[in-house]
C-alpha cells in the first residue's frame, strides 16, 4: 500500500509540474519577487481604463473628432472616449458636446466653449439635373439664393424674381441643427423660413435625398460635399458656385470648386469681410462648467494643442485666430 500511495504521490507532483509549466508559471516557490518584477507589475497595473467619456453633437464633425479620439488614446492607452448619436436624449448627460451653432445666453452661463476650427457651408444640387448643368455655369448672387431657398413675407416686388426654367426641388433638415441654422441665419432669416421637403435625420440624411432625387437641390457643409480620399466632390453632387466677391454675378474667378484644397486655400487666404454668399461658422467643443473631469480636461487641452493637423483633410478651416493650448 506505501508503494502504491508514494506512486500516486508522484505522478500528482509530476502532472502539477507540467500543468504549471504550460501556464508558464513555476512550482518552486520564491521567498521574495525580484525588482524588476515588481517594476512590470506596477507598469501593468498603470494601464486601467478610465472613466468613459461620452461626446455627441455635430454628426458631420464625428469623422474629425473620432480621428482625435484615434490619435489620443493611442498616446494614452487608458483612456475610453467614445461618440454615441445623441437623439432626443438630454444633452446634459454627455460629457462633451460638439457645437456648430451659437447657443443662446442661458445656456452659454452653464458651459465652457473651446474653439477648435471653422466650417463653410456651400449650395448644391443633384449633378444629373438640367439645373445643376445651368447654375454650375452661371452661378447664385445673393438674390437668387434668397428666391430659391426662403418663403421672403417682406418681399414686396415679385417682378425682381428670375423666371426660373430649369425644374428643381429643395431640400432641408426637419430637426433645428447647425448647418440650417447657419446658412439661414447669414441670409436674414430662420430655419423655418426655408422652402422645400424637409429630411429627418442628419446632414448625411440630406445629402442622401439630394443624390436620390435627380431634381435635388440644398446645402452641406464642407466636410460632406467633398470625398476625403479624393478630394473631389461627392459622385453625384454639383457645387454651385456663388458670387463670393458680392459684385452681383459669377465670373470664372469664382468657379473654384472643383476640389477640396482649392476651396478651404480660397477661403481661408481671402479677407472674411471680402468673402460673399459662403456662411462660414466656428465649430466648438463645449463641457459643463462645474462637473467636467479630469479625463475631459486632458483630451480638450491635446485637441488644443494637436487637432489643428487634421481640419484640412477632414473639410475644415482653420481658426481665424491661433489656438492656445
Amino acid at each position: 500500500m506505501k508503494s502504491v500511495f508514494k506512486l500516486t504521490l508522484t505522478i500528482f507532483i509530476l502532472t502539477g509540474a507540467l500543468l504549471a509549466q504550460a501556464q508558464n508559471t513555476s512550482v518552486v516557490s520564491e521567498p521574495l519577487a525580484s525588482a524588476s518584477t515588481l517594476t512590470v507589475n506596477a507598469s501593468a497595473a498603470k494601464i486601467v481604463k478610465q472613466k468613459a467619456v461620452i461626446i455627441t453633437g455635430a454628426r458631420f464633425a464625428y469623422p474629425l473628432v473620432q480621428k482625435w479620439i484615434d490619435d489620443y488614446t493611442n498616446a494614452n492607452p487608458s483612456a475610453q472616449i467614445v461618440i454615441e448619436a445623441r437623439g432626443s436624449a438630454d444633452p446634459a448627460q454627455y460629457d462633451i458636446l460638439v457645437e456648430a451653432y451659437d447657443q443662446g445666453e442661458e445656456i452659454k452661463k452653464t458651459r465652457n466653449y473651446q474653439y477648435v476650427g471653422r466650417y463653410a457651408v456651400l449650395p448644391v444640387a443633384n449633378s444629373k439635373s438640367l439645373f445643376a448643368k445651368y447654375y454650375a455655369d452661371k452661378g447664385l448672387n445673393t438674390d437668387l439664393i434668397n428666391q430659391l431657398f426662403f418663403h421672403d413675407i417682406f418681399a414686396t416686388k415679385k417682378e425682381q424674381e428670375v423666371t426660373i426654367k430649369q425644374p428643381f426641388t429643395i431640400y432641408t433638415r426637419l430637426q433645428k441643427a447647425g448647418a440650417p441654422i447657419v446658412f439661414t441665419k447669414y441670409f436674414g432669416h430662420e430655419q423655418k423660413d426655408i422652402k422645400g421637403k424637409a429630411i429627418a435625420g442628419a446632414d448625411e440624411h440630406l445629402l442622401k435625398a439630394v443624390l436620390r432625387d435627380s431634381l435635388g437641390v440644398s446645402y452641406l457643409p464642407l466636410a460632406l460635399i467633398y470625398d476625403q480620399a479624393s478630394k473631389k466632390p461627392v459622385a453625384g453632387l454639383t457645387v454651385l458656385p456663388v458670387d463670393f466677391n458680392g459684385n452681383g454675378r459669377v465670373n470664372d474667378e469664382e468657379k473654384f470648386y472643383a476640389d477640396l484644397s482649392t476651396v478651404i486655400a480660397k477661403l481661408e487666404n481671402d479677407d472674411t469681410k471680402g468673402i460673399h454668399n459662403i456662411p462660414v461658422e466656428s465649430l466648438h467643443l463645449s463641457v459643463d462648467k462645474n462637473s467636467a473631469s479630469p479625463e475631459v480636461l486632458e483630451f480638450l487641452k491635446w485637441v488644443s494643442a494637436n487637432g489643428q493637423n487634421d481640419l484640412h483633410a477632414f473639410g475644415f478651416l482653420k481658426p481665424a485666430q491661433p489656438i492656445q493650448p
